[in-house]
């Protein structure tokens, strides 16, 4: 948001706020929350200037266009271009100048499947990549800023491709280009891009050798049961996905899985979520996001026959309890090994494969921050506990009892 408000920057003192709502059309309680906030933003700020940009204004800007206060609706690709709110070219850089421990870089945009829950095309449009010399120029002013760890982004991006070049091979080149990038992590990406059969080779070969390209892969997985995954017009099956995260397990055991799970997907009878909660148990992916099914009006599973909304969230409990179960069980594999943490606070940050870590006091005589941990920056800990999802640890160097360095 730092980067919309660069762009939305209006010169003057006595130029009226600028408010911007960059919406999501994912789930229509997303939708909802947006146009609550558009409404209770010109309640308390009747002055303001409200732009509104992002997936949800693009399916119908005028319909967002019509709610009190907002003065301009920006569609999502003309967004970053400064000419589009109002402002100077050079008054709005390209990348943000401040400093932060882990930046997002968008290498992707748009999808071209019709999986029959999403309604997300119709907000971004067909997939396109980013030029690789365009990513590495970013990437490279990034690292420069001081971002330790970049995060590679998109809607699909496990379909960028550039001259017959993969998301793997755009990777490797990165890593190759910037040596200053420390860490290069993927976001969500869909299965069948490590399918082990034609599956991204360059990414395996990164999983299998590569320390800087960090053992995290959050799967867009959405089900587990065949069936639905059919009904979901997904491209995989739970059999591509078991042997996926076997595979990367022989790689590197202690690869942190996450997966994207709609709970309540109309006709999932408890016989098919119960195989989904077998799946997902069988396989103990540690982190889940787990969304109750929400209908999109225009999608084809709008018109299968749908669930009770309360028969879906109970569903959804019971698969992010699972989940809470999956992770406290593999978190306990860390407990008295190293890890390398990227803090982000002076006390909290997270581990190469995506676990929440906490600093743990030295001892209850002195619970202060040791000397010379700086957040913002990659430190080595002793692991000591799990508690409240999170690994907790004390500096590589220190034990209870020793001395500040």
């Amino acid at each position: 948001m730092g980067h919309y408000a660069r762009l939305a920057r209006r010169e003057g003192a006595d130029a009226p706020p600028t408010i911007i709502v960059n919406t999501c059309t994912v789930t229509a309680e997303a939708e909802r929350q947006a146009r609550q906030a558009i409404r209770r933003a010109h309640r308390q700020n009747p002055q303001a200037r409200i732009i509104v940009t992002g997936c949800a204004s693009e399916r119908a800007p005028d319909s967002w266009r019509a709610l009190p206060g907002v003065s301009q609706v920006v569609a999502n690709g003309t967004k970053l271009n400064p000419a589009s709110w109002g402002v100077e070219a050079g008054a709005a850089p390209g990348l943000p100048p401040s400093r932060h421990t882990r930046a997002l870089l968008q290498v992707q945009q748009g999808c071209d499947h019709r999986c029959t829950f999403c309604i997300i095309p119709f907000g971004r449009g067909a997939a396109r990549s980013l030029p690789q010399d365009e990513i590495i120029t970013r990437a490279r002013a990034l690292a420069e800023a001081g971002h330790v760890e970049l995060v590679l982004t998109g809607v699909d991006i496990a379909s960028w491709q550039e001259s017959g070049r993969s998301l793997g091979a755009l990777c490797q080149t990165l890593l190759d280009s910037v040596p200053d990038i420390a860490r290069l992590r993927l976001s969500s990406i869909d299965p069948t891009l490590l399918d082990i059969h034609i599956g991204d080779r360059a990414l395996w070969q990164l999983l299998a050798e590569e320390p800087r390209f960090m053992p995290h892969l959050h799967l867009s997985l959405q089900a587990g049961a065949d069936l639905i995954l059919k009904r979901m017009k997904r491209r995989h099956l739970t059999e591509n996905v078991r042997k996926l995260v076997q595979q990367v397990r022989r790689l590197r055991p202690d690869t942190g899985f996450g997966a994207d799970l709609i709970a309540g997907f109309p006709t999932e009878t408890d016989a098919l979520f119960e195989e989904g909660y077998r799946f997902i148990e069988e396989l103990g992916l540690p982190f889940l996001h787990v969304f109750p099914y929400s209908e999109r009006p225009g999608t084809p599973a709008a018109r299968m026959p749908a669930l009770p909304r309360a028969l879906r969230q109970e569903r959804a409990a019971r698969l992010r309890q699972l989940g809470y179960t999956n992770r406290d069980a593999f978190l306990a594999r860390f407990v008295g090994r190293e890890t390398e943490v990227l803090m982000e606070t002076p006390t909290r940050g997270h581990t190469p494969e995506f676990a929440a870590f906490e600093l743990d006091a030295l001892s209850p005589e002195r619970p202060g921050i040791p000397a010379g941990l700086q957040p913002e920056k990659l430190h080595r800990f002793r692991v000591t506990r799990v508690a409240d999802g999170k690994l907790h640890g004390v500096p590589l160097s220190l034990r209870p009892g020793d001395p500040h360095p």
